[in-house]
């Protein structure tokens, strides 16, 4: 094989793995004995076929790296928590875009659904939200304070509550994925189908506006669910889909991905719960402009982090990654 073609098919693979080597990136153990695997099997190539080469001499760098990193005990990074959530993990979540795309597709197939069965009958949303709901949500309608149910119990007491509850349901829906992503849709599915047929209720009672109240918390609440969802079928497709490994090797990594993407949701669980307990009780007499201020606002960030942020520090990355490669392949010698 010529060099050039050896560096093109390989320099991906390595400028990758010198990446995560410079940034101090947390690697998976398995990962990185593989890799200083695949290096090594690279450099015993080069060493062979391009003795003196410039891509030899990178290889050598690279392997040294990678040797210090398995072998010596390295002080971690100060900065280690910071890197993970700017870099680490937006990186990591572009290749489950996708994913995230068909969990939100469930999601709001399900809402579509809870819609229309409210308002085609009266009696749906009492099945699904439960007639003790209903019934007081009624009440609180005819006493002139529709959202009266978020301003029981403490500030603090509702926000430990909801912001386990949630933390607790994204969990779930994480570890339902385990049945071949069956459990995870189901516990999409089911939401989908409670927030159509709430929405519709206030709908219907001709307080729709009311909702407003509901969104200060639910935006990141229903936005972080999806994404829980999106990690429960990360790790289902994972054991249904291998690709190219095996199906127990596939299913190891899909748990440890969905796991990280759980992790991940639990600040935004936290804000969310900050914000129920805090401040939804006060939606009611707040200005509408701060209201959908922190309505928009929060759907910006969760829209930003997960999806555009990952979008762009891809493409940024794959500009460095073709800058290198330009550096590493040989250039034609003129004779």
């Amino acid at each position: 094989m010529r060099e050039a073609s050896f560096v093109k098919q390989n320099k991906e693979k390595w400028i990758g793995f010198e990446n995560a080597l410079e940034n101090n990136a947390k690697i998976n153990p398995d990962d990185l004995a593989s890799y200083y695997i695949q290096l090594t099997n690279d450099l015993s190539y080069a060493q062979t076929y391009y003795p003196g080469s410039k891509t030899l001499l990178y290889l050598n760098s690279l392997a040294s790296q990678a040797h210090q990193k398995i072998y010596i005990t390295k002080k971690e990074s100060k900065n280690k928590i910071v890197s993970f959530w700017r870099d680490e993990f937006p990186l990591f979540f572009y290749q489950y875009h996708k994913t995230l795309l068909y969990a939100f597709l469930i999601f709001m197939s399900a809402v579509i659904i809870g819609v229309v069965s409210t308002l085609n009958d009266d009696s749906f949303v009492r099945l699904i939200l439960g007639d003790a709901y209903v019934n007081m949500t009624i009440e609180n309608i005819e006493n002139g304070e529709p959202m009266a149910v978020y301003k029981s119990g403490s500030n603090i007491g509702s926000f430990l509550g909801i912001t386990i509850n949630n933390i607790r349901v994204a969990i779930l829906a994480f570890a339902l994925g385990v049945f071949f992503s069956v459990g995870t849709i189901y516990v999409l599915f089911s939401n989908g189908i409670m927030l159509g047929a709430f929405i519709t209720f206030f709908y219907n009672n001709d307080i729709l506006e009311k909702t407003s109240t509901v969104w200060l918390h639910g935006t990141i609440e229903i936005s972080v669910i999806v994404i829980a969802g999106c990690a429960g079928l990360v790790m289902g497709n994972s054991f249904l889909f291998p690709r190219t490994y095996s199906r127990r090797v596939a299913f190891m990594k899909g748990a440890k991905d969905g796991l990280k993407i759980v992790v991940s949701t639990i600040p935004f669980f936290i804000i969310a719960g900050f914000i129920e307990g805090f401040i939804t009780r006060y939606g009611e007499q707040m200005p509408w402009v701060l209201a959908y201020g922190i309505i928009f606002v929060s759907l910006f960030v969760i829209v930003y982090y997960y999806i555009i942020y990952p979008i762009t520090l891809h493409k940024a990355n794959q500009v460095k990654l073709d800058n290198r490669a330009s550096e590493l392949i040989p250039k034609p010698q003129l004779t």
